[in-house]
């Protein structure tokens, strides 16, 4: 591999990343332009063996980097980083000790790098390199730290959903063996689950444009004003199944297809109390027969139930 001395464009494009983090000294800023290599990488080009010591520390200016170890003869992905990320060894950082994964391009990649003594150099000179690259390890291994922890407990859709949460826009771009391996799972079961999950998505968007109907419905028709209205009658409206309704109100409001109606019919009335000229013409029996109330008792449940009080004592509270 050939490493060259990095431009001064792509070292002014970390410093700007890491200047995010801290504000960096122009003397930190003058050893990075001096210290940093560029490389550039074909898809699978491996940059470390397993067992071999790792002397840089990468940033990955575009592309995508894996770690990989072997248990069992079984190859497993630890990490997949894409560009913006810095990678190195997890268990030989520094080349300290031997790296127990090997590293390799996931992609044609173009990788900046800083040698291990350099880097040692740049700590012993530099404060701001020091709580910098303390920062970038905490994240490091506060990431690794709950990858591992989601793999060992999550099930399979917890553990896709973890990465398609946390890694947004790597399922469509990276190889699913190696997200399925990443994910300590067959590529069956990630083919699977994925298909699960694209459902579930489809699911939440139709269920979204349900409740726009429902809600329009409700509002804007006033259905809830209607003495009579029930589920079926109001699943008629809508052209939609009872069942399906009753779901979809259950799920998305956690109530009852009467809790619900009665919810808006107090909603209104609560609106209509706050208008004094509102009171010169309607008694507070009158407004609930007005929001589709058939029973005084009924009214004064769903009151107590929404506003904390009864009628009267809402009144008074509210000085009328």
């Amino acid at each position: 591999m050939r490493y060259q001395n990095a431009s001064k464009v792509d070292v002014e494009y970390i410093l700007g990343i890491l200047g995010t983090i801290y504000p960096i000294s122009k003397e930190l800023k003058k050893a990075f332009v001096k210290k940093t290599k560029s490389l550039n990488v074909h898809k699978n080009t491996v940059l470390l063996k397993s067992g071999e010591h790792c002397q840089y520390m990468y940033f990955i200016k575009s592309g995508a980097i894996m770690g990989e170890t072997t248990h069992k003869k079984k190859k497993i992905v630890t990490y997949i980083s894409v560009e913006n990320e810095f990678v190195s060894s997890i268990t030989g950082l520094h080349g300290v000790v031997p790296s127990q994964e090997a590293i390799i391009a996931v992609e044609d990649s173009k990788l900046l790098a800083m040698h291990n003594t350099d880097l040692q150099e740049l700590f012993l000179q530099y404060f701001d390199m020091n709580y910098l690259f303390r920062v970038m390890v905490e994240k490091y291994y506060r990431d690794a730290q709950e990858r591992s922890h989601i793999i060992r407990v999550g099930n399979a859709m917890e553990r896709y959903r973890y990465f398609v949460d946390t890694k947004p826009g790597y399922i469509e771009r990276l190889p699913l063996q190696l997200i399925a391996s990443m994910l300590d799972m067959k590529l069956a079961t990630l083919l699977k689950v994925q298909k699960q999950y694209e459902l579930s998505l489809k699911s939440d968007k139709e269920t979204e444009l349900w409740c726009k109907k429902i809600e329009a419905c409700i509002l804007q028709q006033e259905a809830y004003r209607k003495p009579n209205i029930t589920l079926v009658s109001m699943a008629a409206l809508l052209s939609i199944s009872p069942q399906k309704l009753s779901v979809i109100i259950n799920n998305t409001y956690q109530l009852s297809f009467v809790e619900y109606i009665n919810k808006h019919r107090i909603n209104s009335i609560v609106i209509q109390m706050s208008n004094p000229g509102m009171w010169k013409n309607y008694t507070i029996e009158a407004l609930a027969k007005n929001a589709g109330f058939v029973s005084r008792s009924a009214f004064y449940n769903a009151f107590k139930r929404w506003v904390g009080n009864s009628p009267a004592q809402y009144v008074k509270s509210i000085g009328y």
